[in-house]
């Protein structure tokens, strides 16, 4: 696994065996990331015996390299949402999401789960000035059920030392954990309660027919009532026609050297940040001192090195008062995403069911449709039909990612513009406030500022 900082904080992970023998089972999970780890466990402690293949390590992919950010909500705007299902149920599926968050919540504190470090918070910060759009997006998200509030310019400069920043949405009952230890302790959780989980076990072939599903691995076979396919982008060779349905994006990840105490100055706020919608700048505080920061989107793999150094271009110049930072880790993740930007969750055979194509809201996500498709399988509950109206599509192929691509790199200048738009405007009303001072009372001039 490349995401060397989160490897070198991880509680004990135990070796697992790889399956080499028979087993029938009631339900047979494909995937031990978060989504499978949270099917496995709540189906087995509802009685039934469950069995978890997983080809690599537990949580080795999306699930283990992320940016541990656990949100309300899904990849796609809620706006968005209310317009393809209406408001009442957009309501509904903006209740379960959160109850996907409170799961992780609920579940790290009553097991007291080690290492995954807890904080709350989450700061979804504008880089233009447009306080009137932030309080309607407040009164907006608060009609949906969620829980924020505005956050003034003056506020977020309080918090948060940028000359990019203005005001912010701040969303209270989100946090941010360790991600792979929290994977780890689901594991443990899930064998707890009488799963089994087989590594280095990837099912080559899987005939959904028939009232007994049969998955074949290379060194074993599972027949099982049902099968949950929970492997996101790499279900590729067992079932092409889902895997075609997403969009592998690759996000990048970089924990800087130990920064300092100026760290602690420049970013007060502990909780998680955002300043985009989009694959950039998402970042915390980890181990006292360093920077965890995300983005760089590639729809391909690109060179680490450079990789590496863009992310340290964004840091400076999000906050030049760091300085130069040095890296410490970099690693990246793909994660899949749907072309409606919705996750996949639900029975599309008898007895086949699906948990996929989270995008950028895994952790809550994840837990969510763990327990829906538990809940789906072992009590006939019907709730998770109420992601039916976000179906199977076909995501693009290679022309897919690179339109996604494109998208990407061409809406970046834009927002570039918008955003020293907005900078200029702001040391514009700055320069002329301190004109209207009288001459005792105007501030010294910064040398540092550009004329204006």
């Amino acid at each position: 696994m490349e995401a060397g900082w989160y490897e070198t904080n991880s509680v004990q992970r135990p070796e697992r065996p790889r399956l080499s023998l028979d087993l029938d089972v009631d339900v047979c999970v494909v995937g031990a990331g978060l989504a499978g780890l949270t099917v496995a466990r709540e189906v087995a402690q509802r009685g039934w015996s469950v069995v978890v293949l997983e080809g690599g390590q537990v949580a080795w992919a999306a699930s283990g390299r992320n940016m541990g950010f656990v949100l309300p909500g899904f990849s796609e705007d809620i706006d968005s949402i209310i317009e393809r299902v209406g408001l009442d149920h957009a309501k509904q599926l903006w209740a379960l999401s959160e109850q996907g968050l409170d799961y992780v919540r609920r579940t790290i504190l009553d097991t007291r789960m080690p290492g995954v470090d807890l904080i709350n918070g989450w700061l979804h910060v504008s880089k233009t000035d447009n306080p009137a759009a932030l309080r309607n997006e407040v009164e907006r998200m608060r009609w949906i059920g969620a829980d924020v509030e505005h956050w003034s310019v003056e506020r977020v400069s309080d918090r948060l030392r940028s000359p990019r920043y203005f005001g912010a949405v701040h969303y209270r009952q989100a946090f941010h954990i360790d991600p792979y230890n929290y994977a780890l302790g689901l594991a443990a959780l899930a064998e707890k309660a009488g799963a089994r989980i087989f590594e280095d076990s990837p099912a080559v072939s899987l005939d959904p027919a028939g009232v007994r599903k049969r998955i074949v691995t290379p060194a074993g076979r599972v027949r099982a009532a049902h099968v949950v396919l929970a492997g996101n982008v790499h279900l590729g060779a067992l079932m092409p026609r889902l895997a075609a349905t997403l969009l592998p994006i690759t996000t990048h990840v970089m924990v800087t050297e130990p920064i300092g105490e100026i760290l602690n100055e420049v970013v007060r706020y502990r909780g998680a940040v955002s300043d985009t919608d989009r694959a950039d700048n998402h970042y915390r505080i980890v181990g006292g001192d360093r920077l965890q920061w995300l983005g760089r989107m590639r729809a391909w793999e690109a060179s680490p090195g450079l990789i590496a150094r863009g992310l340290v271009n964004d840091v400076q110049r999000t906050f030049p008062e760091l300085g130069k930072v040095g890296v410490a880790h970099v690693w990246r993740g793909t994660l899949g995403r749907t072309v409606h930007r919705m996750p996949q969750i639900g029975e599309i055979e008898r007895g086949l069911w699906l948990a996929s194509g989270f995008g950028g809201h895994g952790l809550n996500n994840t837990a969510m449709a763990g327990e829906l498709l538990a809940r789906g399988i072992v009590d006939g509950d019907q709730t998770w039909r109420l992601f039916a109206p976000y179906e199977l599509v076909w995501a693009g192929g290679v022309l897919g990612r690179m339109v996604a691509q494109g998208i990407y790199w061409g809406t970046r200048p834009v927002e570039r513009v918008e955003q020293e738009v907005a900078r200029y405007r702001a040391l514009s009303r700055a320069r002329k406030a301190a004109r209207s001072l009288p001459q005792h009372a105007r501030p010294v001039s910064d040398p540092d500022q550009p004329s204006l």
